[in-house]
């Protein structure tokens, strides 16, 4: 009988987390002050997150020990099962291997709680009562939520209001945990009420929430809220890296180590918690193909500059060096709403600067097939976030076909999509559309970066 699932023993969950700053051939150029231009410091993100975080954040080494506190919640679910997908293999007719890391075993569904439980154990440690957020399609919005009832701390988010009106079930979940979620734009914060201002109808975006979010956090008057971010800065991808760092063991008990990763990227986190160990090894000397894949009506990597520029639609947040569709840009309302930001993480874009990554797009109908090919023929019902990663893998395994060669293809299953049937009963039924960012676009929402600081390796181009 053929061994379909590679599991590890309890034993075997990784103990440290994994910090690719102490390997990256181009270190990160400066996180700056949104006030002052300057180099942000401890005391500046300090209203913002809880000090062990901020430490992570700029932390240059390799290997960061896990909390035996952490641990334990990882536990609930962790280690994740890699699986062999012998079923899509054959429907495609394919010499290649495909494996998919399954993170949607979490409570939450989606790789998510990786770094919630961690950002929720040091807030508390640091005697924080209250956290804020933003959520685009829900799963960080739900993951927070169950990893502060976890901890016993409040839990409010700002959930992009397309979104909220696509997904209800997510809302559902998040106050089934405990937490208060609310559409963004809201009226509740001064940021919410001006983009309302300019525009009733606004779909919302993840700029948008996180603006409330942070402004929700830094004007509590009692110092006890803190914001969290669930993808995008530097020790929420390490907190990702024990979904690779398991991957490594599991691959090496199938007798396999991959030469092609893929994740589906927004923010980075999921892409990074897989790619990251798997980057170390490809700087070390092994050949692999390493995609980041995103949506065409998002093309951040893909066809934006590497620039500073806000976090956020208001202009709360540093400025941080990263592939930018600029503060303002407004994607258009695609079911992927976790992968609708303006920006990328800037650890992913500086390996994309690097050549160490490979960007691609991909439009929503492709990946909604991919999705409903690997669903006949492996079983699962994947987010559309990660029908993104999915399409990659279909491509990749088309093309080994194609020159006969067989590879070894591993991607990253990011979360389960049980809870966006809507999304799929769309495209079923003949509703979906594929929408390509026009050029046009693209250069009106970068008008806004323009008078910014540029970073060392500041690139216009697309990639």
């Amino acid at each position: 009988m053929k061994t379909r699932k590679i599991l590890l023993p309890e034993k075997e969950l990784p103990r440290k987390w994994y910090n690719v700053q102490a390997d990256l051939p181009t270190p990160l150029e400066p996180v700056l002050h949104p006030g002052t231009g300057q180099p942000v410091g401890p005391d500046d993100l300090a209203p913002l997150f809880p000090m062990p975080l901020i430490a992570q954040e700029v932390s240059q080494e390799r290997f960061i020990d896990i909390p035996d506190e952490i641990l334990e919640k990882y536990l609930i679910w962790r280690p994740t099962p890699l699986y062999r997908a012998y079923g899509l293999e054959k429907a495609l007719d394919t010499p290649a291997k495909i494996y998919f890391k399954n993170e949607g075993v979490s409570p939450a569904g989606s790789h998510k709680p990786n770094t919630a439980i961690a950002q929720a154990y040091y807030n508390k440690i640091s005697g924080i009562k209250r956290i804020t957020t933003e959520t685009g399609a829900g799963q960080w919005g739900s993951a927070l939520a169950f990893s502060c009832a976890l901890f016993g701390l409040e839990c409010k988010v700002y959930m992009v209001k397309i979104s909220y009106n696509q997904k209800p079930y997510r809302r559902m979940m998040m106050e089934t945990w405990g937490a208060n979620c609310v559409a963004s734009p809201s009226t509740e914060t001064n940021a919410g009420k001006k983009i309302l201002s300019q525009n009733p109808d606004s779909p919302g975006s993840l700029g948008i929430a996180i603006s409330e979010a942070i402004e929700a956090a830094v004007s509590d008057k009692t110092g006890q809220t803190r914001y969290s971010l669930g993808s995008v800065l530097n020790h929420v991808l390490m907190h990702q890296t024990v979904i690779g760092l398991e991957c490594q063991k599991q691959m090496k008990i199938a007798g396999d180590y991959p030469d092609i990763v893929i994740g589906c990227a927004g923010g980075g986190s999921n892409f990074a918690g897989l790619a990251l160990p798997f980057v170390r090894d490809k700087i070390n000397g092994k050949k692999i193909d390493i995609i980041a894949v995103e949506p065409a009506s998002c093309p951040t990597m893909t066809k934006g500059p590497f620039a500073y520029d806000f976090g956020d639609s208001v202009q709360m947040a540093p400025l941080a060096p990263m592939h930018t569709l600029g503060h303002t840009f407004v994607p258009a309302p695609i079911h992927a709403g976790g992968l609708r930001y303006h920006g990328m993480a800037p650890i992913v874009s500086q390996l994309i600067l690097d050549g160490i990554v490979r960007p691609i797009s991909i439009q929503q109908l492709e990946t909604f097939k991919a999705g409903i090919t690997f669903a006949r023929a492996e079983g699962f019902i994947s987010a559309p976030e990660t029908n993104h990663a999915i399409a990659a893998a279909i491509r990749e395994a088309v093309k080994a076909k194609e020159e006969g060669k067989k590879k070894v293809i591993l991607f990253n299953w990011s979360g389960h999509g049980l809870v966006d049937m809507a999304a799929y009963e769309a495209y079923l039924s003949g509703k979906l559309k594929d929408h390509a960012l026009p050029e046009a676009e693209i250069q009106r929402a970068l008008k806004d970066i323009e008078p910014l600081p540029k970073p060392r390796q500041y690139r216009a181009g697309a990639f």
